[in-house]
């Protein structure tokens, strides 16, 4: 069980400087909807003092997420563009009181939509940030070298495991693993060179053990499901990014689809009940439990419920809902009363 702090929680249920910013003259945006998590900050910059008077945030994301990027908004505001730039990951999980180590990419992101939006006020280029299809290192995730490199650097990293949880890259289906464990071979290198990290700590390419992958899909297996972080309160929506077309929305405050919530229902069932087989060949299923509002409530079965990529098939789930809908919802596992 992931084991979170209460600060975290209550990042989570009571988030500061969430919506949107009218007024903004920065703005970073990372991540996407299908990948499972994006996050847009937008800054309002003094640009006579470069102090940062107001920052407001929209994701979407788990409850570790939303955290994130609320503790970042909070860390900033007041700071000029120049201490903005110094700000790390780490600095954001140690104002939260620490997170999980699988969840620390949410820290990440948030440091990359600074990075960006920080770019974006003072008209400096990303270096070595490309999204172009063949130029990332993991597209399952959209996770591409430049990023990486920081992930590893900030924190020191020294495992594919670990540059898997604080960058999600390597964490679905395991064909960026070359790739990914050639950049932690050479950027060790490079750190040791440079005094950062010890010989033996380095990583070697090509020592860390094959995972047992399913021959379906390669999905790799873990001993145990962590457990979810539980659902925000009605009282405290979060914006969340849409796509270009659509205005953002409150993922609490559900607008109208045209349904009335019975037919609603019936229809995420049918949804549900149409992805079930491609879950079962994998020796898993989902089951819906319930709804409410814009929270869907599943139960995981079988493989489904200790493996890796949960959160990915939560966000394939949702983003199939979502689709069919017209508005966002939230899909969480629960245990089957």
């Amino acid at each position: 069980m992931w084991d979170y702090s209460d600060k975290v929680k209550e990042y989570f249920f009571n988030p500061k400087n969430a919506g949107a910013l009218a007024d903004a003259n920065a703005v970073g945006e990372v991540g996407s909807l299908s990948c499972g998590d994006a996050l847009k900050l937008m800054l309002k910059v003094n640009p006579e003092t470069d102090v940062i008077e107001e920052a407001k945030f929209q994701t979407f994301g788990c409850g570790s997420a939303i955290a994130s990027s609320s503790a970042l908004t909070e860390l900033i505001i007041g700071t000029t563009i120049a201490e903005a730039k110094t700000l790390t990951n780490q600095d954001i999980a140690d104002f939260l009181d620490g997170l999980p180590p699988e969840k620390m990419h949410c820290s990440v992101m948030g440091q990359e939509a600074l990075h960006a939006a920080v770019a974006a006020y003072t008209g400096e280029a990303l270096d070595e940030d490309d999204h172009e299809e063949g130029a990332l290192i993991c597209k399952c995730f959209g996770v591409d070298a430049g990023m990486i490199e920081r992930a590893i650097r900030t924190n020191k990293l020294t495992t594919l495991e670990m540059v898997t949880f604080y960058t999600k890259a390597g964490g679905s289906c395991a064909s960026c693993r070359e790739p990914l464990e050639e950049l932690l071979a050479d950027i060790n290198k490079e750190m040791v060179a440079e005094g950062a990290i010890r010989p033996e700590e380095a990583y070697v390419f090509g020592s860390a053990p094959r995972p047992k992958k399913k021959k379906a899909q390669g999905f790799v297996i873990p001993d145990a499901v962590p457990a979810p972080m539980p659902p925000a309160q009605p009282s405290a929506p979060i914006q969340i990014a849409m796509p270009a077309a659509a205005a953002p929305v409150a993922v609490t405050e559900a607008p109208a689809s045209g349904l009335s919530a019975a037919k609603e229902a019936i229809l995420v069932a049918k949804i549900i009940e149409e992805m079930r087989p491609t879950f079962r060949r994998d020796g898993g299923d989902v089951e819906l439990v319930d709804m409410e509002g814009s929270l869907v409530l599943v139960s995981l079965v079988g493989a489904c419920s200790g493996c890796q990529l949960a959160a990915s098939t939560l966000g394939g789930i949702a983003q199939k809902i979502t689709e069919t809908l017209g508005r966002p919802v939230r899909v969480m596992p629960v245990a089957k009363a």
